[in-house]
């Protein structure tokens, strides 16, 4: 019972900070807090869990006795941009993505 995103467009250390809020937390819950919590990361984060869910259900797992086992944010590969600067330089600019790995578990 697991689902993973990668690629996602948002730093590693914004999505940990949303990953932190639901570990540990029963299904409905953790999508409850998603859908209210105003962060970038939080939409895809929701999506994944209901994605871990379906994956859970397709094994015949009960969905109302699933929680969030572990739930963790890796770095993803960075996308290098350049933005011009005056007298002719460049600085770089680091788009950073993640991995996102969750894990559901069944209590009881």
């Amino acid at each position: 019972m697991k689902a993973m995103l990668r690629y996602l467009r948002v730093t590693p250390r914004k999505a940990r900070l949303v990953a932190n809020l639901v570990r540990g937390k029963n299904v409905n819950e953790a999508i409850g807090i998603l859908q209210f919590t105003r962060r970038s990361a939080s939409e895809p984060l929701r999506k994944l869990i209901e994605s871990a869910i379906a994956n859970a259900e397709a094994q015949n797992a009960d969905p109302d006795r699933l929680f969030v086992k572990t739930i963790f944010v890796n770095e993803g590969p960075t996308l290098k941009r350049f933005m011009p600067r005056a007298m002719g330089r460049a600085t770089r600019i680091n788009k950073r993505t993640s991995h996102v790995t969750c894990v559901l578990g069944v209590r009881g």
